[in-house]
């Protein structure tokens, strides 16, 4: 790996060309009007954010982080390639070669340049943005990772929920139902064993997307991001909680989860870009401990409206383990998989196969929408020719439009995996929705009998771009 903690990852990407340094914008609104321009370019900049009005120098917020397939590689450690299918096709192999490998533990930390306890406590001496008008707080934990233990078999969770400041010393989270966090607060909130947590509101990119995507039940995501990095992940005992934090950490607090009282949590835009999860009485944290290192940085990624951040980086991780998972069932010459940044990286999954016989594109769709990375919160799989570019929007269309038959190729599953964010579901139905299964493919019984696409070959239209390309669209010769 280039780096070893968030500020190595910063300057990195400043040398890309993949960030952009903004001073004197406010925490409240403007940070995150600012960030959702980036949010809706693809490919657009990492913004690091310093000298917010109100704030010291230095005392920073970076946002978009990981919305780009260049800083999404350099977070990775991988090749970015040429194109999203290289990316993905890239990730599927590496992911199946990564194995957990066990953290180091040590005693040293920049976090340990401001320690805090109890009365002296206030986490509103961070920048934490108002991301957008209708949010219900503060939200300092976007970008972050809470850390637990399961009470019955020990193992620890780093998850990426979101967290919302009360006051000075108190925050509110709230987790999905399903998600491995969630399990674990539910065992402490019906067994009355106390709870204690620990929650990293800026660190390495990598830290925050193993906390933000699935990771098998079980795995503790730093043996997994130990794994990727190809060395054992550092981390700090916290004096608190005894939860293992990450030692590159840039600001942490523990403290003590209460069930009782609970207190009023959000609203707050989700990734389906709607206010889908209404403001509710959630359990809250009282800290007990903040460390943060000098001039500190929040790593933000609000959802929202997509295309997002959110979108961005998971649709690329995302449609790499769905195709993996396809692979394993043994749905034969898938050729490429793309959950839709517009979709949130979920409601919209594109598949394309090489046809090998009658009901293939059934089974892969069917698949595709029930497996373990796919199954949670769709609403539509299209399976498409191996001709077709599932991450090109315009080609997935067309086939859409002159490979479906509507009235043949459209089946609905329903009572499927869905959740409390899903904003077409009515509140009291909420928990299942249904899928639409289209079939895009030419039909297999004529297939070879189809219409001939109107094209140029690729060998007339590669030999065409090498001689005219340049002069046609600049020096790389593509548009």
């Amino acid at each position: 790996m280039e780096y070893q903690d968030l500020r190595d990852w910063i300057q990195i990407a400043e040398e890309m060309g993949e960030l952009k340094t903004l001073k004197n914008c406010d925490w409240n609104l403007e940070i995150g009007a600012i960030t959702e321009l980036v949010h809706h370019k693809e490919d657009g900049p990492a913004v690091l954010f310093d000298e917010i009005k109100g704030y010291p120098k230095g005392y920073r917020v970076l946002s978009n982080s990981l919305a780009s397939r260049k800083r999404l590689a350099l977070t990775l450690g991988l090749p970015a390639g040429d194109t999203k299918m290289d990316f993905v096709r890239i990730w599927k192999e590496n992911y199946k070669k990564i194995k957990p490998i066990a953290p180091k533990m040590v005693k040293k930390s920049p976090l340990f340049e401001n320690v805090y306890k109890d009365g002296d406590i206030d986490i509103l001496k961070f920048p934490t943005p108002l991301w957008h008008d209708k949010d219900g707080g503060r939200y300092i934990g976007t970008g972050s990772v809470d850390i637990t233990r399961d009470p019955d078999e020990g193992w620890v969770n780093y998850g990426t929920y979101r967290v919302m400041i009360h006051d000075k010393d108190k925050v509110g989270f709230y987790i999905s139902p399903g998600k491995h966090g969630r399990i674990q607060r539910e065992k402490y909130a019906t067994s009355g064993k106390p709870f204690k947590i620990a929650m990293s509101f800026g660190h390495d990119p990598l830290t925050f997307l193993a906390g933000s995507i699935e990771v098998p039940y079980g795995v503790p995501e730093y043996e997994f991001i130990g794994g990727i990095r190809g060395e054992p992940f550092e981390m700090i005992e916290g004096e608190y909680s005894g939860l293992p934090i990450p030692a590159n950490a840039e600001i942490v607090i523990e403290g003590d989860v209460h069930f009782d009282n609970p207190k009023v949590e959000g609203p707050f835009g989700e990734w389906t870009g709607y206010y889908a999860s209404a403001e509710r009485a959630e359990p809250w944290v009282h800290v007990r401990r903040l460390y943060h290192r000098n001039d500190p940085v929040i790593l933000g990624s609000p959802p929202g409206r997509p295309p997002a951040e959110l979108g961005w980086y998971r649709s690329y991780l995302r449609s790499a383990l769905i195709w993996d998972e396809m692979e394993k069932a043994g749905v034969p010459d898938v050729r490429g998989v793309w959950l839709t940044v517009s979709g949130g990286s979920r409601l919209m999954l594109i598949v394309s196969i090489k046809q090998r016989y009658p009901g293939h594109a059934k089974q892969a769709a069917v698949i595709a929408s029930q497996c373990h990375a796919g199954a949670y919160l769709g609403r539509f799989v299209v399976v498409v020719d191996d001709d077709i570019d599932p991450s090109n929007t315009d080609d997935v269309i067309w086939a859409m439009g002159t490979r479906c038959e509507p009235a043949e190729d459209i089946d609905i599953l329903r009572r499927c995996w869905s959740g409390p964010l899903d904003p077409v579901i009515h509140p009291t139905k909420k928990g299942f929705n249904s899928r639409a299964i289209i079939d895009a493919t030419r039909p297999y019984e004529w297939m070879k009998d189809f219409p001939p696409v109107a094209e140029s070959s690729k060998e007339v239209l590669d030999a065409t771009a090498k001689k005219w390309g340049a002069e046609l669209f600049g020096s790389n010769g593509k548009n």
